[in-house]
């Protein structure tokens, strides 16, 4: 499939090639009628369009009479969302603050909630977006995988709490608060107990979820990102570990989050745009210590999210080396989740086995 970007505009190929060529080499024009600082493609040049894209770098053409040149590079603006907890800030930490070289790029940053990722991802404009694992199969015309930037289960992973220390099967029936339909939490409890009704409840502000339990709107609570932690200083009960399910009945790493970019970029636009999304999150693993202190600094709305303590527990969860390169048990817990969400019926209409749509960004 093509996914040509509409920021691309096709060029003449031979003389694109030759003058970028000559950029490369550092050559310059050497006749008067040229633009200072630019490559000559010569007169009678049959190319038209005001800029060329070639890898991360968008060059600017320019005329004066009948010569055309190109402009040194222009940064290409690359839109950025994730979530407001501390794993995705840490992943995005050195490009926010200028930690990292960016060559050919300039970024902004949009933070949200889980399910509004999820919904932007579907929308199709966001350049890099990290969103459900569970939700990449209906975005994956649009989104390629990045093979960095995972928050992977290993023994652990969201968890179901209750007033009562409850089975799992004990959930049927019961209103159960999720942070989104198109979570993977909510696709793995599904598989566990399909006969819990969902309802959904914004993972921001943090505490809203525990309101929710404590004033009996929903009888359980799916928690995700560091809920799990503080949940028995909320006095509520474990039902159900994800993880430890998804271990002892699958025996794989579980995928939660992951990191997408989009197609229309291009290939070598993406190839170039991950090489810097991954130096981001080797900056973060090599800089820990200082990345805990900023990120127990920022203001997420409840106290126990300023403890550098629970940060660091929570980072050792779902920020380390499987977010720095997804390891081969990992991309096999990607397939087999896709493998049974489609057995059990809960993927969305129309889509077919992972070999169809799943595939990497390098």
């Amino acid at each position: 499939m093509n996914h040509q970007d509409d920021r691309a505009p096709a060029q003449p190929i031979d003389d694109v090639h030759s003058c970028l060529r000559g950029l490369r080499d550092g050559q310059r024009d050497s006749g008067g009628g040229g633009c200072s600082g630019e490559i000559g493609l010569g007169a009678g040049s049959r190319f038209q369009a005001p800029a060329i894209y070639h890898g991360s770098a968008r060059f600017r053409v320019c005329r004066r009479g009948d010569r055309y040149g190109i402009r040194r590079p222009m940064s290409l603006p690359i839109s950025l969302a994730y979530s407001v907890d501390a794993d995705d800030a840490f992943m995005f930490h050195a490009l926010r603050t200028g930690r990292v070289p960016t060559p050919g790029f300039t970024f902004s940053h949009h933070r949200a909630d889980t399910a509004e990722l999820n919904r932007l991802a579907l929308a199709g404009q966001t350049d890099v977006i990290a969103i459900s694992a569970g939700a990449f199969p209906s975005v994956a015309d649009r989104y390629q995988l990045l093979p960095h930037g995972a928050s992977v289960g290993r023994g652990f992973g969201p968890v179901v709490v209750a007033k009562q220390p409850w089975t799992p099967d004990a959930l049927a029936g019961k209103r159960v608060g999720i942070p989104g339909l198109t979570t993977t939490a909510w696709m793995v409890l599904r598989m566990i107990e399909p006969r819990a009704i969902p309802v959904q409840i914004p993972i921001f502000p943090f505490g809203r979820i525990f309101d929710a339990v404590a004033n009996n709107e929903v009888d359980a609570a799916l928690l995700i990102h560091e809920g799990r932690l503080v949940y028995p200083d909320r006095g509520l009960h474990l039902v159900v570990d994800l993880g430890i399910w998804w271990e002892k009945n699958v025996g794989l790493p579980l995928p939660l989050g992951v990191n997408v970019i989009r197609r229309g970029l291009g290939d070598a636009t993406i190839a170039a745009l991950s090489q810097v999304l991954r130096a981001s999150i080797r900056w973060a693993l090599d800089n820990r210590a200082e990345l805990i202190a900023a990120l127990a600094a920022e203001d997420r709305g409840d106290p126990a999210l300023a403890n550098p303590a629970l940060v660091d527990h929570y980072l050792s969860l779902y920020a380390n080396a499987d977010t720095a390169e997804m390891p081969a048990d990992a991309r096999r817990g990607v397939e087999e989740l896709f493998a049974r969400a489609k057995r059990a019926g809960l993927m969305g209409e129309g889509i077919g086995d992972a070999s169809s749509f799943l595939d990497w960004a390098p």
